[in-house]
C-alpha cells in the first residue's frame, strides 16, 4: 500500500428522528389522550486511533462517512431507535484538525483513544412532551435536530523512540535493516527511500524501541525541496534524533562537515524544538577503509563540527559497531523513562 501522511474526508452526524403525534384511541378508555414518542438520537462520528494501520492511504478511495439517523417515534409512547455510532478506524499518531477554522480537534497517540468528530442530533419530542391542563390534544412534535456536519484534515506523525536523519544515500536504511526485522528498499541512488519505515530494535529480554527511517533531506528541505520535508514532522515525536553522517561520500568533492552542518540548518528552520532535541552523531560506512584511517577520519569530522554529544563509528553494511549503537541508545531511553516518572 503507498504511504500517504495527510488526508481529508468529511463526516456526517446522523440527524434525530422526528417526534410522533400519536393519540390513543381505545375503546374503554374515554379520552383517550396524546402518546406520541420521542425520536431517537442520530448516531455520533468518532475516529479510533488502530494497530495494524500505518498510513492513510484508504481515505484516497473513501472521503465521506455518515453515522446513521435516528428513528422516528410511534404511538403508545415509543421512542424511536437511536442511530448506531460510527467509528473510522486511523493510524495511532493522527492529527486531527477542523478544515475551515484550522481548530486542532485532537491527537490520537495511544493504542484505543477515541475522538468524537460529529455529534449525532437529538431525537425530536412526541406530542406526549406538549401535554398540559390546558393543551389536553397536542399536535405538536419536535422535529429532530441536525446531526453535525464537519470537513477534516488529518496528518499523520509517526510515533518512535529514535529518528534516523540525514542525506540521501547516508545509509540510513541499511542500518535500520541491520538492527531490526525492517526491510526497507536499499539501493546505490538518492532517494531510495520514499516513506518511513519503522522498525522495532531489541537489545534483550523486554528491552527494544521503535526506530524510524526517514526519507533523505537535502538543503532547502524545509521550505519544500526534495523529499525529506514532508517528512519532518515525523521526527517531532521522536525522543533521540542519530544523525546519520556518510564518510566515504561517493562524490570526491563532497565535505561531510559541510553537509552535516545543512542538515543541522533545516532542522532549525522547520521546529526550533525539533533542532533542541537530543542528537547522537552516528559516522557510517567505516568498512569502505582501513580502521585507522577510518578512527582519524571521524575524529577529524567530530572536531570539525564541534560536536559535544555522543558519536559512534559504524558500518550499516556489517552490523560493526551497531550493537554499542544500540546500547547505548536503549540506556538513554530507560534513564529518559525513569526522569519522566520521578517528575511525574
Amino acid at each position: 500500500m503507498k504511504f500517504v501522511d495527510e488526508a481529508r474526508l468529511k463526516v456526517q452526524a446522523g440527524h434525530g428522528g422526528r417526534g410522533s403525534t400519536s393519540f390513543r384511541r381505545e375503546k374503554f378508555v374515554p379520552l383517550g389522550g396524546p402518546d406520541g414518542g420521542d425520536g431517537g438520537h442520530g448516531g455520533s462520528v468518532y475516529l479510533r486511533a488502530a494497530p495494524g494501520i500505518n498510513t492513510l492511504a484508504d481515505f484516497r478511495i473513501a472521503r465521506t462517512f455518515k453515522a446513521p439517523v435516528g428513528e422516528y417515534g410511534s404511538g403508545n409512547g415509543c421512542t424511536g431507535r437511536g442511530g448506531c455510532d460510527l467509528y473510522i478506524p486511523v493510524p495511532i499518531g493522527t492529527v486531527v484538525r477542523d478544515t475551515e477554522t484550522q481548530e486542532a480537534l485532537g491527537d490520537l497517540t495511544r493504542e484505543g483513544q477515541e475522538l468524537l468528530v460529529a455529534r449525532g442530533g437529538k431525537g425530536g419530542w412526541g406530542n406526549t412532551r406538549f401535554k398540559s391542563s390546558t393543551n389536553r390534544s397536542p399536535r405538536q412534535f419536535g422535529p429532530g435536530l441536525p446531526g453535525e456536519k464537519r470537513a477534516l484534515e488529518l496528518e499523520l506523525k509517526l510515533i518512535a523512540d529514535v529518528g534516523l536523519l540525514g542525506l540521501p544515500n547516508a545509509g540510513k536504511s541499511t542500518l535500520i535493516r541491520a538492527v531490526s526485522a525492517a526491510r526497507p528498499k536499499v539501493a546505490g541512488y538518492p532517494f531510495t527511500t520514499l516513506h518511513p519505515n519503522l522498525g522495532v530494535v531489541s537489545v534483550g529480554e523486554h528491552r527494544s524501541f521503535v526506530m524510524a527511517d526517514i526519507p533523505g533531506l537535502i538543503e532547502g528541505a524545509s521550505d519544500g525541496a526534495g523529499l525529506g520535508h514532508r517528512f519532518l514532522r515525523h521526527l517531532q515525536r521522536t525522543r533521540l534524533l542519530l544523525h546519520l553522517v556518510d564518510m566515504a561520500p561517493p562524490d570526491p568533492d563532497a565535505d561531510p562537515v559541510k553537509d552535516a552542518r545543512a542538515i543541522v540548518l533545516e532542522l532549525k528552520k522547520f521546529d526550533a524544538a525539533l533542532a533542541n532535541k537530543p542528537r547522537w552523531l552516528v559516522l557510517n560506512k567505516r568498512d569502505l577503509m582501513p580502521d585507522a584511517q577510518a578512527e582519524e577520519l571521524a575524529a577529524s569530522i567530530v572536531r570539525r563540527l564541534r560536536f559535544r554529544g555522543p558519536h559512534f563509528l559504524v558500518s550499516g553494511a556489517t552490523g560493526r559497531g551497531t550493537q554499542e549503537l544500540c546500547a547505548a541508545v536503549m540506556s538513554f531511553l530507560e534513564e529518559r523513562a525513569r526522569e519522566e516518572r520521578a517528575t511525574a
